[in-house]
């Protein structure tokens, strides 16, 4: 059964209903980016504050945060607060950024607009799915004013480690469960939503990539976050109620330990990891989608490779779930499965290099222009590249038991999250900015922007791979504590530095958009002359999207150009 495209959900004219607690996909998309941006923000400053201990360990310097006791290495700050920061750091950027900017606003605000429809398929459910994001902030944040400090079991939390480190722990765990749940009540909307509420003639192969990559996304979130909930579950009761699901040492009950009570420490890890390697491409898909959809409107071709690239969706989608494993090469896995485990993972190789083909394919001999939301997909692409190859070292069980926990995996770890995702995220806000608040950017400020944020963010990570091959281990608080690592300082504090310059560039983006919210220059409805659906109707949209119902004929890649390029807007709409 399918719902008319302009059917919209009556509403309250109260402030209240239509800006805070409101049930419109678009305001829900907004309350999103704002929400997400600032805990960017937030988690960005505890990079700066991870980077300073880095860049000038056994030093004392004068820093917000606890103060190393006189005569201890490592000056800065205490290990413990350390280990904190770099938990909360991983936490807050994965789960409250990256995967609420990426899905919770680009899924909330495009995927209606994008097919033809007028509101997701559940609105309140929506609407709840953002509401149970500010609590889970403030549950993992108030670690930081319990006793003993916020969560410092690194962003993994490995078992039996996290079972130990109290409150601030436990807060952790509680505030994953509550944001898990919300990602599962924004998924099961966008599938149902894709599947239900297309305009008529929106078949499937006419799916912008941008929803298909949405969709698949949105499919990953349903099968793995259940996995680990539950584990988290599980590390809430051994933590909490005395269980022993990953505590080898067993029950105690009455002061006598329980004969075969005792847990496996790695069943948090291979949970773990089956959620967190296909969050990966929950971090990277939308991204590609977004890239998908940029290269052809700045390129003035249509998308080259359309239905290759919906299939190199699927074949990543379902390989990431084949490959976690590879994460625990060092756990003293059999070498037979650590040989299954190492070839699905190069396996994954072949649809990345499909789609970053296609997209090489979307651009030669393109009428490209150079707006700052290409700039940002180009990036993506470029970093997306690096990350990925870099990747492929680590996927051989041989170079990785070498790599593994070094700072190589730090460096490919963000290229992908930031050299992709980021950019991805810079890309998709700088170019849907004009359809969601009915503005330009400043593009003077934005190429700026790019410019050093492309420049520093390679300062900063690129080195990374060299202190991995030079063996310096991540997570550590002082490397000048080891003597093979004695000549690594000068390369950690240009990092540092090159650190402290990206935290700063992030500043023009900020000037940026709010100067633009107010005072931009008037954007009109479709100011990239781009051919999706979201650029049929006003810019903002109005509540409902499309005063009248529309019928697609044909599909935003479908066209051959007559002609200049530059003509490239076929009409493919009737109301």
């Amino acid at each position: 059964m399918t719902q008319s495209p302009n059917h919209s959900i009556t509403q309250s004219p109260s402030f209240l209903r239509r800006y805070i607690f409101s049930t419109d996909h678009k305001t829900i998309g907004i309350q999103f980016l704002f929400t997400s941006l600032v805990m960017l923000l937030f988690g960005g400053l505890l990079a700066m504050l991870i980077r300073w201990q880095l860049g000038w360990p056994g030093q004392p310097l004068p820093v917000m945060g606890p103060l190393a006791p006189e005569g201890m290495p490592g000056g800065v700050m205490v290990p413990e607060y350390y280990n904190m920061l770099l938990t909360m750091h991983g936490t807050i950027m994965i789960f409250f950024a990256i995967i609420p900017l990426l899905v919770g606003v680009f899924g909330n605000y495009l995927i209606p607009l994008k097919i033809g429809a007028g509101d997701m398929a559940f609105p309140r459910l929506n609407m709840i799915s953002y509401w149970l994001v500010p609590p889970a902030i403030l549950i993992v944040c108030a670690g930081f004013f319990l006793q003993g400090g916020a969560a410092s079991a690194g962003w993994t939390s490995y078992a039996p480690l996290s079972t130990t480190l109290g409150p601030g722990q436990i807060s952790w765990t509680v505030g994953l469960i509550v944001l898990g749940t919300s990602s599962i009540m924004g998924a099961v909307n966008y599938v149902t939503t894709i599947i239900n509420l297309r305009a008529p003639g929106m078949s499937f192969f006419r799916l912008p990539l941008s929803i298909w990559a949405l969709f698949i996304t949105a499919i990953i979130i349903l099968m793995a976050t259940p996995v680990l909930a539950s584990a988290l579950i599980l590390l809430l009761l051994d933590t909490t109620a005395g269980t022993s699901f990953f505590l080898p040492a067993g029950l105690i009950i009455d002061g006598v330990l329980q004969p075969n009570s005792g847990g496996q420490v790695l069943l948090w890890q291979h949970l773990f990891w089956f959620y967190s390697h296909p969050a990966v491409f929950i971090m990277i898909l939308p991204a590609m989608g977004i890239a998908s959809e940029i290269l052809p409107v700045f390129a003035r071709k249509p998308l080259f490779g359309y239905h290759s690239m919906v299939y190199a969706i699927m074949a990543i989608a379902v390989l990431g779930f084949l490959v976690w494993a590879h994460h625990m090469f060092a756990s003293g896995m059999n070498p037979a499965l650590g040989t299954s485990f190492m070839v699905s993972t190069m396996v994954i190789a072949v649809p990345s290099a499909i789609k970053t083909f296609n997209w090489l394919g979307t651009l030669w001999r393109g009428s490209i222009r150079l707006t700052t939301p290409m700039c940002h997909a180009l990036a993506f692409v470029s970093m997306f590249v690096i990350g990925g190859l870099t990747g492929i070292f680590v996927a051989s069980t041989p170079v990785d038991l070498y790599l593994h926990d070094t700072y190589f995996i730090v460096g490919h770890l963000h290229y992908v999250l930031f050299g992709g995702s980021l950019f991805g995220i810079f890309a998709g806000i700088t170019f849907w900015f004009p359809k969601m608040f009915g503005r330009l950017l400043n593009e003077t400020l934005g190429k700026i922007h790019w410019a050093l944020t492309f420049l520093f963010f390679n300062t900063v990570m690129f080195p990374m791979f060299i202190l991995g091959v030079a063996g310096m281990p991540r997570r550590i608080y002082d490397y000048t504590q080891y003597a093979h690592l004695a000549h690594v300082g000068g390369l950690n504090r240009m990092m540092s530095v090159a650190a402290f310059c990206l935290g700063v560039a992030q500043l023009l983006f900020i000037v940026n958009f709010f100067w633009s919210l107010f005072r931009g220059k008037p954007a009109g409805d479709n100011p990239w002359q781009a051919t999706t659906l979201e650029w049929a109707t006003s810019s903002p949209p109005p509540h409902g999207n499309f005063p009248t119902p529309l019928t697609v004929y044909h599909g935003p890649y479908e066209y051959s150009v007559p002609g200049r390029q530059d003509d490239w807007l076929p009409q493919h709409l009737k109301s």
